[in-house]
């Protein structure tokens, strides 16, 4: 018990560092509580295997830095004892990286609910946007605004941006009204 206390002690405090806008405790608690939404309909095959997945796949967020997934793969690592199942949740860390899934059963839950916030109402997505922006402050503002809707349209121009049919039913039309939308406010921008 007092490892499991030490470790959610330490994750609290990782998703609480300064130097994060969006990634924070704020999208940790949003994707918990997606995570419960799935897990309560019965749809994922290894639900504690996603959730640890989700605890830590941002544990490390460092906006300059290229290795945030693999330094949470890391720790997660480092947190779970078991060899098959540690390494089954840095794998899933991983996909986060690029949002892309394997072969594993659940792959995609975890890509969808970590992108689950762009088909969210317009409100939050403006938030999440700004807290983005935040994050990249460091960025000039024309750089900033190039790389930001290149990102953008990659995934407006996924021919689904959703991979589980639960998500693509609630979050799919959305998703792509809110792009279409942040990627012209973006472009328009000083």
């Amino acid at each position: 018990m007092e490892e499991t206390t030490h470790w959610h002690a330490r994750l609290i405090a990782a998703w609480s560092e300064p130097q994060r806008g969006y990634h924070t405790l704020q999208h940790l608690d949003e994707c918990l509580r997606l995570f419960d939404e799935v897990k309560a309909a019965g749809l994922m095959a290894w639900p504690d295997l996603v959730e640890m997945a989700l605890w830590f796949h941002d544990a490390v967020y460092e906006p300059t830095a290229s290795d945030n997934e693999e330094r949470s793969a890391d720790m997660a690592v480092q947190a779970v004892r078991d060899d098959e199942e540690a390494h089954e949740i840095a794998r899933l860390i991983m996909l986060t990286k690029s949002h892309t899934p394997g072969d594993g059963i659940d792959d995609a839950w975890i890509i969808d609910i970590d992108l689950a916030i762009l088909g969210q109402p317009w409100e939050r997505v403006l938030e999440y946007e700004g807290q983005i922006r935040q994050e990249y402050s460091w960025v000039p503002p024309e750089v900033y605004r190039e790389k930001r809707v290149e990102i953008l349209h990659g995934f407006l121009d996924r021919k689904q941006l959703y991979r589980t049919d639960w998500a693509r039913q609630r979050l799919e039309q959305p998703a792509r009204e809110n792009l279409r939308q942040l990627i012209g406010i973006v472009a328009a921008s000083a």
